[in-house]
């Protein structure tokens, strides 16, 4: 499921595409904003958004960069998928 369908689902339950859009983009906003900040996001039934930490690496092509400590976005917390 990409962005476009979800505000059509979401949009079943509202009154207007306009507020199905806001509703969506509302929520990820809030996620993002939580993750800026370090914390973590857990949706019962869903799953757990986070931060990890991200070590510096140096990358494996001829010129060899060297690539600096980093933060990346993860989800889903556990190892196995659900239905």
């Amino acid at each position: 499921m990409n962005k476009a369908e979800l505000i059509k689902e979401v949009e079943k339950v509202t009154c207007t595409k306009k507020e199905a859009v806001g509703a969506v983009n509302a929520v990820f906003v809030a996620i993002l904003k939580a993750l800026k900040k370090g914390g973590t996001v857990a949706i019962a039934g869903f799953g757990t958004f986070k931060v990890a930490k991200r070590a510096a690496r140096t990358d494996a092509t001829p010129r060899r960069v060297k690539k600096s400590r980093s933060n990346r976005r993860r989800f889903p917390s556990s190892r196995r998928a659900r239905p």
